[in-house]
């Protein structure tokens, strides 16, 4: 069991460690104190029914629709500019400093639903988990224990960065560190975009 888990548990965190638009929006929610367990569990339980579509077989699927592919990653590409562009805009303009125990700018609906569509229209996710994961886990025995590792490292990384961002707190009191934030997200967001769009 456990040399299909532990395989499982290393693939995934490494593929969620990269910085992308689902971890930046976790972390900015982690730093604002604002509905962090439905983020981190949003986050979580989204990568937990990718992963078991993924193990599942999915990834044959999207490999028998070439077009699958094109069309999340043009769609993606298109959601990440417009991302990128909102954290630009925050980044130019400023004044936003970290006010712990403040009311949050976005409801718990509106921040579930802006997570989903983080999550779900990124094309990133689709191949990283039903068809990167979906296939390597054939080539372990214990397909169910490399999912459940996978599952494993996706709720342990999102819990930790959203309870974990608080230790930033002290460098996000200064409205400088949120422009700094939001710059680097909008240039990760345009260079995922660039990417796909040069795939």
């Amino acid at each position: 069991m456990f040399t299909s888990f532990i395989p499982g548990f290393a693939l995934s965190l490494t593929l969620i460690l990269a910085i992308g638009a689902q971890n930046a929006f976790v972390l900015r929610q982690g730093l604002r104190r604002a509905h962090v367990f439905w983020v981190c569990l949003t986050c979580a339980l989204s990568d937990a029914i990718l992963i078991a579509a993924g193990v599942a077989g999915f990834g044959a699927l999207a490999e028998a629709m070439p077009w699958f592919e094109t069309a999340m990653r043009y769609g993606g590409a298109g959601f990440l500019i417009w991302y990128g562009w909102q954290n630009a805009r925050a980044a130019w303009k400023g004044g936003e400093a970290l006010k712990t125990g403040g009311a949050s700018t976005l409801s718990l609906k509106r921040t579930i639903l802006t997570l989903l569509a983080l999550t779900w229209l990124n094309p990133h996710v689709y191949l990283d988990t039903l068809v990167l994961l979906g296939s390597i886990s054939a080539q372990y025995p214990d397909r169910l224990a490399f999912g459940s590792g996978a599952v494993l490292a996706s709720f342990v990384f999102f819990f930790s960065l959203g309870y974990g961002a608080r230790l930033l707190d002290p460098v996000f009191a200064n409205p400088r560190s949120w422009q700094i934030l939001d710059g680097l997200i909008a240039l990760t967001m345009w260079a995922i975009a660039l990417k796909l769009l040069l795939m």
